[in-house]
């Protein structure tokens, strides 16, 4: 965002408390706060959900007296986006509209440059008509040059007999294939995909074969989406030029194969994870994104707040033991270790990591890449790092019983270990390193602070409040009830507790909750996600539930009643707050006993 003179900021200011969006109360205790935080003011308004990039936008716009577009809901002519190519539109975040008297019309997120206007139409060859338009709204339109690529893509394998032929020039040996696959459209059709991937923020890329078709899903915020089906006969070169990327076997059939390589997009480079089985109708493909840039590692970012955040904080200034997180696959748990390791992160200590892969590289840590096939597994890169004078261990993911030995070992010699588990809840970790065969009197001298989390999808801001109906206040007071404020004089104090705001009384007779405004991102509202968490600390009394080898479900209630908040419960307050909604709760945390 351009820094804007003072008269104009003033303007901005008046065009939205005009509109009612925001008072002149809030808008000097912002200006504050921006100031103290050294950000722009805007910026805060826009980020902490007081308005919307739209709305913004209008007020500049008014304020500067230039014509303005919402593209949010915009659907562009194929005809019309040819007019200006894809790569010209993202560099200058200007997108084709229409054509008005011989000019082009455009929508401009900067558009007041007078230079860019000329520099753009000189570029193209003919004169402009400037809307000033959001950034979220050229985004939209610019994802539609994506689904015109992928009409095209379908219809570019439909011609008759191209793919048949194709098909029947693919020999799965050698240089062979290599250089057909590169001089066919599948190069193009994979980039295709990757681009829509990554641009979407997909943390997977399905690509499934059916009986006459090949099907290809992206996993976006946590849930699978188809976004194209392709014909059958473009599988066998597609996935050949997957196996060459990846170094894999492309004359393999019968058994799964795992491989990785990385690609350029947007100038971000994204590390892939392939996965390739047999499956009834061909071989499917997996392949997991990794993107290194724009992940936030701050503890509050990440959704820690109130107890959980303090439980955490708590065993970190602890110089040894052990620190786990549990949750599914693709929960954020590398992340919440990243996290960690970014609080106590300082010169004065060496952190060592065992990682498969390594997900994000960071200055000031050690980080060892695992690799079974050279004989490097979590175990034997263990016993290496125990040599190599660590003050703090990261293990990716305790995965047997000698890993998990040897992380036992390293916590009760005076380190601070970080790992994971697959379990369904935070106090299953523990039977779970019973069931690896862990002493219980080991488990309860070395483990002092365990997570378990999941993901949800985050509102996009500026959706509607309601007030709850009959189902949804029950349902918050069966959950969290007990934790709200029973009285004014116990709001302050509880909501600091918790780590939010203000928090509503228990005994209203409905709730604000919040739903995300529907529009091109996302059919049901949301962008993002954030987590939920529950965090316990290992005290005496589950020390003795661990010796006696007690149940989880019996741990998870001394937790309980030692004050842990709940995923579900989180989820609730988070809720509460605007963030996201009881449904999307409900989807993921599906009970307190999950």
């Amino acid at each position: 965002m351009n820094i804007l003179s003072e008269e104009t900021q003033k303007s901005v200011e008046k065009a939205l408390v005009d509109d009612g969006l925001i008072t002149k109360a809030k808008i000097h205790e912002l200006k504050e706060k921006a100031h103290k935080e050294g950000q722009p003011f805007m910026a805060l308004l826009v980020e902490q959900g007081h308005i919307t990039d739209e709305q913004l936008t209008h007020a500049l716009a008014t304020a500067s007296k230039l014509p303005y577009v919402n593209l949010s809901e915009a659907k562009i002519d194929t005809k019309i986006l040819e007019l200006l190519p894809k790569e010209t539109a993202e560099h200058y975040m200007a997108v084709p509209l229409g054509e008005m008297q011989n000019r082009l019309v455009v929508g401009m997120l900067d558009a007041d440059n007078v230079q860019a206007i000329d520099f753009l139409s000189n570029k193209i060859g003919r004169p402009l008509k400037v809307y000033a338009a959001s950034e979220t709204g050229i985004k939209s339109v610019l994802l539609q040059y994506q689904q015109s690529l992928e009409r095209g893509m379908a219809s570019m394998f439909n011609k008759p007999g191209d793919a048949e032929k194709e098909q029947e020039e693919v020999i799965p040996t050698g240089k062979k294939t290599q250089t057909i696959v590169q001089d066919s459209p599948i190069s193009r059709a994979l980039s295709a995909i990757m681009d829509y991937a990554v641009k979407n923020k997909a943390s997977d890329i399905h690509i499934e074969p059916l009986e006459a078709e090949l099907k290809i899903r992206c996993r976006i915020d946590g849930v699978l989406k188809e976004v194209m089906k392709l014909p059958k006969s473009t599988e066998p070169p597609l996935i050949s030029r997957i196996k060459i990327l990846s170094n894999l076997k492309i004359d393999e059939h019968r058994i799964p194969q795992d491989g990785q390589f990385s690609v350029n997009v947007d100038g971000r480079s994204i590390d892939l994870r392939i996965a390739i089985s047999p499956v009834v109708w061909g071989e499917q493909v997996v392949i997991r994104l990794l993107d290194k840039s724009g992940t936030s590692f701050k503890l509050e970012d990440m959704g820690y707040r109130g107890r959980a955040l303090r439980a955490i904080r708590k065993g970190l200034e602890r110089p040894n033991g052990m620190i786990l997180t549990s949750g599914p696959t693709g929960s954020g748990k590398s992340t919440s270790l990243y996290a960690l390791l970014q609080e106590i992160k300082n010169d004065q200590i060496n952190i060592v990591t065992l990682e498969d892969p390594v997900e994000y590289k960071m200055q000031g840590i050690n980080q060892i890449q695992v690799n079974p096939d050279i004989g490097l597994t979590f175990a034997s890169g263990l016993r290496s790092v125990l040599r190599q004078d660590p003050d703090v261990v990261m293990v990716g993911e305790i995965r047997d019983r000698e890993t998990a030995t040897l992380a036992v070992q390293a916590a009760l010699t005076g380190h601070l270990v970080f790992s994971t588990l697959h379990t369904n809840s935070a106090a299953g970790i523990l039977p779970r390193l019973l069931d690896m065969g862990i002493e219980p009197f080991l488990i309860a001298s070395t483990v002092h602070t365990v997570i378990g989390q999941r993901l949800v999808r985050k509102i996009i801001p500026g959706g509607e409040s309601y007030e709850s109906d009959i189902a949804e206040t029950e349902a918050i007071r069966q959950t969290i009830g007990d934790l709200l404020p029973k009285n004014k004089e116990e709001v302050e104090e509880v909501s600091k507790d918790l780590g939010y705001e203000s928090l509503p009384l228990a005994s209203q007779n409905a709730y604000t909750l919040m739903k995300g405004k529907a529009g091109s991102a996302d059919a049901a509202g949301y962008k993002g996600r954030l987590g939920l968490y529950e965090v316990f600390e290992v005290n005496e009394q589950i020390q003795d539930l661990i010796i006696k080898r007690s149940t989880s479900a019996e741990i998870q209630e001394a937790a309980v009643s030692d004050g842990m908040i709940t995923m579900r419960q989180d989820g609730y307050f988070k809720a509460l707050d605007g963030k996201t909604t009881l449904a999307e709760i409900n989807r993921v945390a599906a009970s307190d006993n999950a």
